[in-house]
């Protein structure tokens, strides 16, 4: 008996070990959806961070780190909801990187991470409801709050003299929570919204949306949509109807598909998405080389995410939510070594020995309040057809 007891604890210390060496990550993107063409390269973003961790075998003496993808759809709450509590109870994953859209991903907070303990970092979701959502210290993001997006909207359209604008968004809680945001800081700084009114997506036909901004009127017409759904609908019937000619397009909205789907069309309009000149852009794109996009909104913030995530856990000595939810502010900010795309087995090996770094990533990472992204944008203009940056704020 004792040898049968002492042969299955040797067994179970065995299977304990083989469990422990890998880690799996959910990653939760809109691979379906009005986002879609900006996922590939965000969920690309966040692997080859997991890849490079893997590689190292510095993360807890070794562990292989595998993302598991799963689909948030961007609007579908149910099936966002569905696919997360999938990713935890059948693919036994420590950490979603993700949601993106900001309605599924208080979805998935509320009703999957805060009653598992699992933490969530997502790259996108930029909604400044979700500043204040019950997270019991689970949720993290690495893009910027759109309480911030909507003082540098204005900044930037009052610059290019603009004082009176129609605005647009999609019905849900990213569009109206950016549209309140950018209204009252515009109005605040002088500005007139002649017209906020609110777009729904999957319509054939926007002709009547268009129809009420343009007896409004305005000098250019924001629109708070995605690039790949209403927001696009919205400004192919402006177009035609000669109702508008330039527009100001937020983080949704940027993407190569308008540029495929435009052309010249858009030249004149303006726009920007979180984005940042430092140092950390430049290492990250030598490290992608031509694999994918690497400056392809929210793409660096995918990487950043998965990145803090897995230091945190070499902080922490475990894989666990629940212990290293605590340190991901300790890894993302000062003091301590500063850490680049590239660097990920640096920054595990100084961890192990003890020492402290200080995550700056592929966004200039600053983690404020409640694990929030202090943020920095790209300011963009279309030119010739092609969405280029004008500076960085």
């Amino acid at each position: 008996m004792k040898k049968l007891l002492m042969a299955t604890a040797a067994t179970a210390l065995v299977a304990g070990a083989a469990q422990a060496s890998e880690v799996k990550i959910g990653v939760i993107l809109g691979f379906t959806g009005p986002i879609e063409s900006l996922t590939p390269s965000m969920a690309a973003g966040a692997e080859l961070a997991m890849q490079e961790v893997t590689d190292s075998g510095m993360l807890l003496d070794g562990a292989k780190v595998t993302p598991v993808r799963a689909d948030s759809t961007c609007i579908d709450a149910g099936a966002a909801t569905a696919a997360a509590e999938r990713l935890i109870t059948s693919d036994g994953i420590k950490g979603i990187v993700g949601a993106d859209c900001s309605g599924v991903t208080g979805a998935i907070l509320s009703n999957v991470a805060v009653p598992n303990g699992i933490v969530m970092i997502s790259p996108s979701a930029t909604s400044p409801a979700l500043s204040n959502a019950e997270d019991n210290g689970l949720f993290f993001r690495t893009a910027p709050s759109d309480a911030r997006q909507g003082v540098v909207m204005t900044e930037i359209l009052m610059e290019e003299g603009i004082n009176e604008v129609a605005l647009t968004y999609t019905n849900n809680d990213y569009g109206k929570g950016l549209a309140d945001s950018f209204q009252a800081a515009f109005e605040e700084a002088g500005g007139t919204v002649t017209i906020s009114a609110a777009h729904e997506d999957g319509k054939a036909d926007y002709s009547a949306e268009v129809g009420a901004l343009a007896s409004a009127g305005g000098e250019r017409l924001v629109v708070a949509g995605y690039a790949d759904q209403g927001g696009a609908g919205v400004v192919r019937s402006a177009l035609d109807a000669g109702a508008f000619d330039t527009f100001h397009f937020p983080d949704g909205m940027i993407s190569t598909s308008l540029e495929e789907n435009f052309g010249d069309e858009l030249d004149g309009s303006t726009g920007q998405h979180p984005g940042t000149d430092s140092p950390g852009v430049a290492a990250l794109e030598e490290l992608v080389g031509d694999a994918f996009d690497a400056t392809s909104p929210f793409t660096p913030e995918s990487y950043d995410a998965a990145a803090l995530m897995m230091l945190a856990m070499q902080k922490a000595g475990s894989t666990e939510s629940a212990d290293y939810k605590d340190h991901i502010m300790d890894v993302a900010n000062e003091p301590g070594e500063k850490i680049y795309p590239g660097e990920l087995s640096k920054a595990l090996e100084i961890i192990k020995s003890g020492g402290e770094i200080d995550y700056v990533g592929a966004t200039a990472v600053e983690l404020i309040g409640g694990g929030e992204s202090a943020g920095n944008y790209r300011q963009i203009v279309f030119d010739g057809g092609k969405i280029t940056t004008v500076k960085y704020r």
